[in-house]
């Protein structure tokens, strides 16, 4: 820092008995991002590592400067999820990512890329993976996600960095920035654990529960506010609609009715603000589109609510 104080990237690495994989798990690569902060916490507390069989490379924190300020981006207001592969002798963002990959992600067979919504925007746990791989599109469905968004590679991410190793790596996305939530951080590890099973890393499961069958989203997109002003939204995350539902309307600060914002296709809600004010043109649903029936994917989103918050809360 500027006071000479150094600031170390966190990382604990368990290693099992037996050779088997080595799975990188990574959070807040986005520092306001803490739900994966949480799920790897408790992936480490978890007895089931004593059985381990491979390597786990735990990195709960990897954008330690945003972490510490609350802020998605780096001091330079950089996107660390933009500097990858980075740089020895670049900016702060270059230089993590080029600590990170030199140090973990080129000796990891595997990766889980943690993540949240951004601030005021909640997602659906979801899963996004390059599928064209085929074990990352394994990885996927062992995952337990209700929903697999088939999404591409960004330059710059630490997804395309590693696709462009053959490392199979997927994104679990799951909650909004700054909070926890309790659902999202019961999917995401169980999640990692179902992953680690798939690989062979831990004995698989004696436990009887609920079997999600993931359902693949062909593409999405946002749909934006008409108007700005004051929203009362109509629908809530998880909500099958069709073209031209009303998801919400838009008033002024005397209760008029300004604008209404309705969907543009039949889909699934992943995605949602939550702040109850919006700026023309301010994304405000994010919407996944697919080829199953609505019903099936609906009760899918029911039943991992059912299975992982029995009691509600």
């Amino acid at each position: 820092l500027y006071t000479h104080t150094p600031l170390h990237i966190p990382v604990e690495v368990v290693h099992g008995r037996r050779d088997g994989p080595v799975l990188m798990v990574c959070g807040a690569i986005h520092g306001d991002e803490i739900n994966g902060v949480e799920i790897i916490r408790r992936v480490l507390k978890n007895g089931a590592l004593r059985h381990l069989r491979g390597t786990l490379v735990a990195v709960p924190i990897v954008n330690i400067f945003g972490f510490v300020q609350r802020t998605r981006y780096l001091p330079d207001r950089r996107d660390l999820n933009r500097c990858f592969p980075g740089s020895e002798s670049g900016s702060l963002g270059g230089r993590i990512a080029y600590l990170l990959r030199t140090q973990i992600m080129e000796n990891v067979t595997h990766i889980i890329d943690l993540h949240t919504g951004a601030i005021h925007r909640f997602n659906l746990p979801q899963i996004r993976a390059e599928l064209k791989n085929p074990e990352t599109s394994r990885m996927a469905d062992a995952f337990g996600a209700p929903i697999i968004i088939n999404a591409g590679l960004r330059e710059g991410s630490l997804r395309a960095y590693a696709d462009s190793l053959d490392i199979p790596v997927i994104t679990f996305e799951g909650g909004e920035a700054l909070r926890f939530d309790e659902l999202c951080i019961r999917a995401g590890v169980r999640g990692t654990f179902d992953v680690m099973r798939h690989l062979g890393m831990i004995p698989k499961s004696r436990s009887k529960r609920n079997v999600i069958e993931p359902v693949i989203a062909r593409h999405s997109s946002w749909v934006r506010a008409t108007d700005s002003g004051f929203v009362n939204h109509h629908k809530k995350l998880g909500d099958w609609v069709v073209k031209d539902d009303l998801l919400a309307t838009i008033s002024d600060p005397f209760g008029t009715i300004l604008d209404t914002v309705k969907a543009n296709k039949e889909g699934i809600i992943i995605g949602k603000q939550n702040i109850p004010l919006a700026q023309e043109g301010e994304a405000m649903y994010h919407i996944a589109y697919f080829h199953e029936e609505a019903e099936d994917i609906a009760e899918t989103i029911e039943m991992m609510q059912d299975d992982l918050l029995p009691d509600g809360g």
